[in-house]
């Protein structure tokens, strides 16, 4: 059998399933996220896209099936551990601290930090401060990479939705991230932001190397960022390709519109 790392994937997925009783949201689905691509993941309403990202991710365990990351099978796995993996999910509803400050927000994800120990925030206070200053200095400039560092001292709970996912973004920044799971980052932001957005995911995918899964609706932003795109329905994976091939497809069509109604979808709208 081939292994994920045998043929560059980043993750793989081996036929994997996952079951509400007899609802199967994810029902056999296989595919694989090569290193250093920006990978989008599109589908009807149904088709089982965030189902698979919490199982890949480790918020829901897999009723069967196997999960590779870069050859070593992290199949349910919890979140802090891959986390550590440098896997990283952002979700649809963003999940910030309301009250906190955007650059407290930003310095809060690494984890292991020595002033979470009493004792150390007792008695080795320079270690402390001294993380403390160097979080402060990454935080900084991780809002200047996505041209938010205006919103440093802003509470999280102020912001706009876009700005939010901004956030969300930063805070992949903060630790070493391998590969990022963003579930629907256009949802509910204007088309500006969302243009930053954008540029931000390019950015760190050319300049830094991070492999990209992308969820989204919105065609213009997949055909913009993402090569390949997988298509999903029914919990399967049905057609991968480009947006213009998977646009093509027949099947794509028929699972979307239900329809004939082709010209819709190399249109690039979704329902």
């Amino acid at each position: 059998m081939t292994t994920a790392n045998e043929n560059n994937a980043m993750i793989r997925v081996e036929d994997l399933h996952r079951h509400f009783g007899g609802f199967h949201a994810v029902d056999g689905a296989t595919l694989e996220i090569e290193k250093g691509t920006i990978t989008g993941l599109i589908g009807p309403n149904g088709a089982g896209k965030t189902t698979l990202f919490n199982v890949i991710a480790g918020v829901l365990p897999p009723t069967s099936g196997r999960v590779f990351m870069e050859g070593e099978e992290i199949t349910g796995l919890p979140p802090h551990e891959l986390f550590h993996k440098g896997l990283l999910r952002t979700f649809q509803i963003a999940h910030e601290f309301p009250t906190m400050t955007v650059r407290e927000n930003l310095m809060m994800v690494p984890g292991g930090q020595s002033g979470e120990r009493l004792w150390n925030a007792w008695f080795r206070r320079k270690r402390v401060a001294e993380e403390e200053a160097a979080l402060l200095k990454k935080a900084d400039e991780v809002l200047e990479f996505l041209t938010i560092d205006h919103l440093k001292d802003e509470k999280a709970g102020n912001l706009s939705g876009g700005q939010k996912k901004l956030l969300e973004l930063g805070r992949t920044m903060m630790v070493d991230a391998r590969v990022v799971f963003l579930d629907e980052v256009g949802a509910g932001v204007n088309r500006t932001l969302l243009n930053t957005i954008a540029d931000a995911i390019e950015r760190l995918n050319r300049e830094r190397g991070y492999t990209f899964v992308v969820i989204e609706h919105d065609m213009d932003f997949i055909g913009r960022l993402c090569d390949p795109v997988i298509c999903m329905a029914e919990g399967r994976v049905l057609a991968e390709g480009t947006l213009d091939e998977i646009k093509a497809n027949e099947q794509v069509i028929e699972a979307y519109l239900g329809t004939g109604l082709k010209n819709k979808v190399m249109a690039g709208a979704e329902t």
